[in-house]
């Protein structure tokens, strides 16, 4: 129980926390070098490594020289490919075997006997298979399409039989059909060399690491979801902001790209407020002033009024002298 709490990530997308009808409540898990490209890496090492150890024992010297190459079931029908390490250069040749290619990846699951657990051994939920409905984005959609030319709803047979017409077919021939533009404008030969191990890769991932039925029909693979691009970048920010409401996002956002604006916010907020306190103080001094002024001025005043009264003037012409 307490593994599966770490695993599920709770999505308040509103812009109010008590908004409760915006809260999601996903299972998410990261399978790190468990990607196409990463796969691919980790099998070529597995290959050099086990090889150069069978030529010691044996004294056999596979794979080093372009005569005597590596069989690789999970590359395209003769196909030449090279894998270089330490200095040294290990020659393949693909023999394009499908359901060899499979088994040999098998192990790279590293699926353990354990009840509710998918690749490496991490906890995953049980699923509902007949009620649900899946979409597979990125490698599962460029291993169907790209070069299958069958993205969308996924029919497990039918990919199987593609996959392992392609990976039986000679490399001449798809490089030739490569030229001619038949496959995806963004397709390239990386792509047609790698399809048939990421076929099979795909696979096993799907069917054995996750453990979904041969004869699941609800996973669909796709690049766009309502015209928008979905990729797992997008799930990793939705996981990084989880804890905030949509209001707070905003203003995070509206900080993290105004990060100059506030060091020079900060200034021109302390020169306004020192501008403020000495226009107080001046007005003050100055209101202090002119009341000295004042009180000199009174007795000044006073005294001529009383000069002139001993000198005998009328009152009329006091005032009017004052």
């Amino acid at each position: 129980e307490e593994v599966a709490k770490n695993l599920l990530a709770e999505f308040n997308l509103g812009c109010d926390v008590h908004q409760t009808e915006h809260v999601y409540r996903v299972y998410v898990a990261t399978f790190l070098g468990f990607g196409g490209n990463a796969a691919r890496q980790r099998y070529e090492d597995r290959i050099f490594a086990s090889t150069v150890q069978k030529n010691r024992l044996l004294g056999k010297q596979t794979g080093l020289a372009p005569d005597t190459p590596y069989l690789d079931p999970c590359l395209p029908l003769d196909i030449k490919d090279e894998i270089q390490q330490n200095g040294q250069t290990m020659y393949l040749r693909g023999t394009g075997d499908f359901d060899l290619c499979r088994e040999t990846i098998q192990p790279f699951m590293n699926k353990t006997n354990e009840t509710q657990t998918s690749l490496n051994g991490v906890y995953q939920p049980p699923i509902h298979f007949q009620n649900s409905e899946f979409y597979g984005f990125s490698e599962f959609y460029y291993c169907t399409e790209d070069v299958l030319r069958m993205g969308g709803d996924y029919n497990a047979a039918t990919f199987t039989k593609a996959a392992k017409d392609y990976c039986a077919t000679k490399w001449s021939i798809l490089r030739e059909r490569f030229d001619r533009g038949l496959y995806a404008s963004h397709a390239d030969l990386h792509r047609l060399k790698y399809q048939c191990f990421k076929s099979a890769w795909m696979f096993e991932v799907f069917h054995r690491g996750f453990s979904f039925p041969v004869n699941y029909k609800n996973l669909k693979t796709a690049l766009q979801v309502y015209d928008k691009e979905v990729q797992w970048t997008l799930g990793a920010i939705l996981y990084r902001t989880r804890f905030l409401p949509l209001r707070d996002i905003q203003q995070e956002t509206f900080r993290a790209s105004h990060a100059h604006w506030r060091g020079f916010s900060f200034v021109y907020n302390h020169y306004l407020f020192s501008g403020c306190f000495l226009v107080v103080v001046l007005s003050i001094l100055l209101y202090l002033l002119r009341l000295r002024r004042i009180h000199r001025r009174t007795p000044r005043s006073a005294s001529t009024a009383a000069l002139w009264l001993e000198e005998g003037l009328p009152s009329q012409k006091i005032a009017g002298a004052l």
